[in-house]
């Protein structure tokens, strides 16, 4: 897949089918309309083409409004929703900065500057409550009419249901927000996951007897927190078993090397020899949060912080161990089949 930051380059396709959204997290819904959509940009002979924003648009308007509280929950950083755009099958995807300019663009300047001018776009596919432009005045109608006016289709894909429970972002940060890793891989149709490169810490690690593999969750609001039972890809042949701590880590002093920023923390059970102690550092891991064992804690000193982690590991490997032989609980395949549709996911 070619990732554009913008769609002022020349190695853009003249010509594409293209759909719109923040598609936080990929969940099985928006997989559904990626396939729809690979399946439309092969039958007019185009690249499939994804737009997505970033920040996303409610981080914008939480900032310029001075309200925290209207950002969204973050599911994935920008690489993690990129790597899944790619395991879809996208072709190429443009990544626009949402900033002022974006967010006073009149909807038909937005449909002449960027999906025609800018993108060539010859097939649409949106959502059935999708709106654009300055505030929110493009909707569907509008881009018919247009789509008409100036030779490019348009078409709406409604939302997806499994068991009966409508798919979207917003239910899947609210798995993640009460710890239930379960129901959070079966909307997204695999475990949670977030990668990174492996940065240094405060090698506190190496004190308390637990080193840890570092990865920084670039967004200061994560959808998930806590203490995890987890799996490392991308560091051995075979997935290692962990327990990781994504948060602010509330028993360490705020200002260390890793301070205010929200770090994904990982000790693997049984570190491979061959690697050597310093064998994590610089390379891209990506970790599987497969099950909640609590939220952060704060420990009255090193000691008792040692203590819970010690505890944290033997929980862990109780849960390995009450798992393995259904290999793996939370594994779900990547793609599923549409049972019914609904209401459109709000991208």
């Amino acid at each position: 897949m070619q990732i554009f930051r913008g769609f002022h380059h020349a190695a853009l396709a003249p010509a594409c089918a293209l759909t719109i959204g923040n598609f936080d997290g990929v969940h099985r819904g928006h997989q559904a309309m990626l396939a729809l959509l690979r399946s439309e940009a092969r039958h007019r002979g185009v690249p499939s083409c994804v737009m997505t924003f970033e920040p996303h648009p409610r981080d914008f308007f939480s900032r310029l409004q001075h309200n925290p509280s209207l950002a969204p929950a973050r599911i994935a950083n920008l690489r993690d929703k990129l790597e899944e755009l790619r395991a879809c099958g996208i072709d190429q995807c443009v990544v626009l900065p949402f900033n002022q300019t974006l967010a006073s663009q009149q909807p038909q300047a937005f449909i002449d500057d960027v999906l025609l001018n800018g993108l060539g776009v010859r097939y649409l596919l949106v959502g059935d409550d999708f709106r654009f432009g300055a505030r929110r005045a493009g909707d569907y109608e509008l881009l018919v009419h247009a789509g008409r006016e100036q030779g490019f289709d348009v078409a709406r894909m409604n939302s997806y249901e499994l068991d009966g429970l409508r798919v979207s972002s917003s239910e899947v940060r609210a798995a993640l927000a009460r710890g239930d890793m379960q129901a959070s891989a079966q909307l997204l149709g695999r475990p949670y996951a977030i990668s990174g490169h492996v940065v240094h810490g405060r090698r506190l690690g190496r004190e308390l007897n637990c080193r840890t593999l570092n990865v920084r969750f670039q967004h200061w609001k994560p959808a998930a927190s806590g203490i995890f039972v987890a799996r490392v890809h991308g560091l051995h042949d075979q997935p290692l078993r962990g327990v990781a701590n994504l948060g602010v880590r509330p028993s360490l002093d705020a200002n260390d090397v890793n301070g205010g920023r929200v770090l994904l923390e990982t000790h693997c059970l049984d570190w491979p020899t061959a690697l050597g102690p310093e064998g994590g550092y610089s390379k891209i891991i990506r970790v599987e949060l497969l099950h909640k064992l609590h939220d952060e804690l704060k420990y009255d000193g090193l000691d008792a912080l040692q203590q819970g982690i010690a505890r944290d590991c033997e929980d862990a490997r109780r849960w390995f161990v009450a798992h393995e032989a259904h290999n793996g609980t939370g594994a779900a395949t990547r793609h599923a089949t549409t049972r019914r549709q609904t209401t459109r996911d709000r991208i």
